[in-house]
């Protein structure tokens, strides 16, 4: 199973980890959306900026 992961608050003004974050999953500009694998190492990453996505099956 795979997570569709899109961008949907802005990157500025946030802390360098999550801006990070945000671009390890390949989201750089509000409403970029990506594919990821269901696997632990996304879900911890979706978690640390879950107030900036917007998660939902793939």
């Amino acid at each position: 199973m795979a997570k569709k992961v899109e961008l949907i608050k802005s990157l500025i003004g946030r802390k360098q980890d999550q801006i990070a974050t945000a671009h390890s999953l390949g989201l750089r500009k509000i409403g970029d959306c990506v594919e990821q694998p269901d696997n632990a190492q996304t879900q911890g990453k979706i978690n640390k900026i879950s107030h900036l996505v917007k998660v939902t099956e793939a």
